[in-house]
């Protein structure tokens, strides 16, 4: 009788621990964006959810929230706070209120070309201005893009300064966004993103400020007939990860996660950069005027909102502005 009940007994415990085994499932990471699945961004975070499965034999599930179906910026950020988000990515300008730092992206003009906006991105200046976050339990992972910002309106076409002036375009709330196109001789107006395109359409606005990608991958062709190319503004994404649940994997899981998101943010830029040359093809079926400053040209521009450097300068700091720009010019 003893031996049968020490015998029940070990049935039950196994029962109960292979219960336990089914009952535990994968890791779940749940993963928030702002933007539609066919945008580099989202294409890259699926990327991510196919690589972190496979690769893991489906000890990992990643749940992609994508087009703010989260949350807003706040949203997000409390989600990694209390781990009920795992990861999310946001703009460098909602950033800011962490730290100043991350005001070096919305200097205009800053940038010549991607090359150097990697040499930021990647560099001291970048992952140093992510350390604000830490302290909130957030870790930030490395950036990825959206890209130059370029004029779109549905007035005239932009080929000159004094084309600009007077336009009105949708601006985001960034103090530094607004100053810029003010500086231009441009009439900002901040429009919430989900409201822009209505704007458009209404006549609300004449036009927006913002990437070939967000710009195609929205369909704001077919309510702004000319396109600028300016590469004025950049301003990337931060993807961030939740400290706490970062710290509550093992290491192999760990390492699994940040090898996975070094390849798809390389991956991501890609799409960004190879889509805009794919789209600029693109744009004339779709009756789109494109015009392309000239380098002259581009300097005027780069000349009139030169005082926007002077208004954030305490903000940002003259020496982390001087260490950009030596960074930049490869000094």
């Amino acid at each position: 009788m003893k031996s049968f009940k020490t015998v029940l007994t070990a049935l039950v415990l196994c029962m109960c621990l292979g219960m336990s085994s089914a009952f535990a499932g994968p890791i779940v990471i749940k993963l928030a964006h702002p933007n539609v699945p066919q945008h580099p961004m989202g294409m890259a975070f699926i990327k991510f959810k196919e690589l972190m499965e496979e690769r893991s034999n489906g000890a990992f599930r990643v749940d992609i929230f994508d087009s703010s179906k989260f949350g807003n910026f706040d949203s997000v950020v409390q989600g990694l706070q209390l781990n009920m988000l795992q990861m999310g990515s946001a703009s460098t300008p909602n950033l800011s209120p962490f730290s100043n730092e991350f005001l070096i992206f919305d200097l205009p003009f800053l940038f010549p070309d991607y090359p150097s906006t990697d040499k930021i991105t990647d560099g001291p200046i970048g992952m140093n201005a992510t350390k604000a976050l830490e302290s909130s339990g957030i870790i930030g992972l490395g950036y990825i893009e959206i890209g130059f910002r370029n004029l779109w309106n549905n007035n005239r076409a932009v080929a000159t300064l004094e084309d600009a002036k007077g336009l009105k375009i949708r601006s985001t709330p960034s103090k530094a966004h607004i100053a810029t196109l003010k500086s231009l001789g441009i009439n900002p107006t901040p429009i919430s993103w989900g409201e822009v395109y209505t704007a458009m359409q209404q006549k609300t606005v004449d036009g927006i400020d913002i990437d070939l990608n967000l710009a195609w991958h929205n369909n704001f062709p077919e309510v702004n007939n000319h396109v600028t190319i300016v590469n004025s503004l950049f301003s990337p994404h931060l993807v961030m990860i939740s400290k706490r649940f970062l710290d509550s994997l093992s290491p192999e899981h760990k390492e699994l996660v940040l090898t996975t998101f070094d390849e798809i943010k390389l991956y991501e830029r890609k799409l960004i950069r190879d889509g805009e040359k794919e789209i600029m093809a693109k744009l004339a079926d779709k009756g789109v005027t494109v015009t392309v400053l000239s380098p002259e040209e581009r300097k005027r521009w780069a000349a009139a909102t030169a005082g926007v450097y002077a208004q954030f300068e305490d903000k940002i700091g003259k020496d982390l502005i001087e260490k950009a720009k030596a960074t930049i010019a490869g000094e």
